[in-house]
């Protein structure tokens, strides 16, 4: 389970947004939709992502925060000792729709669908 206290302290603060960014920065890249969000290339890499907070508010329950991440991924080859494909990075890009409950600071994080 995905625990985001901090940001669920700071909300309303001056320094919300860069605790939500600190705090998405920290999870493992399987915690987010990383591998669901490609779109120019077929894996995710381990780097980890920039995250950019594009709006939050607060609904019934939960504050709902959209955040735009930018990461790598490459195009997977065959793995053949004389594979011609180079292996590099592709930048990637999706949005994401982070919901923190109000009464627990539990997180749920998926691709926006609108994103």
């Amino acid at each position: 389970m995905i625990r985001l206290a901090r940001s669920l302290a700071a909300w309303g603060g001056p320094d919300f947004e860069d605790i939500v960014i600190r705090e998405l920065s920290r999870l493992d890249n399987e915690q987010l939709p990383l591998q669901q969000g490609l779109t120019g290339s077929s894996h995710a890499t381990d780097t980890k992502p920039q995250v950019m907070i594009i709006s939050a508010l607060e609904t019934d329950g939960a504050i709902r925060v959209r955040a735009g991440l930018f990461y790598t991924g490459i195009i997977a080859g065959c793995s053949c000792a004389d594979d011609p494909t180079p292996i590099e990075e592709q930048a990637e890009y999706c949005v994401v729709q982070v919901d923190i409950d109000t009464a627990t600071g539990a997180a749920t994080i998926a691709l926006a669908e609108d994103g």
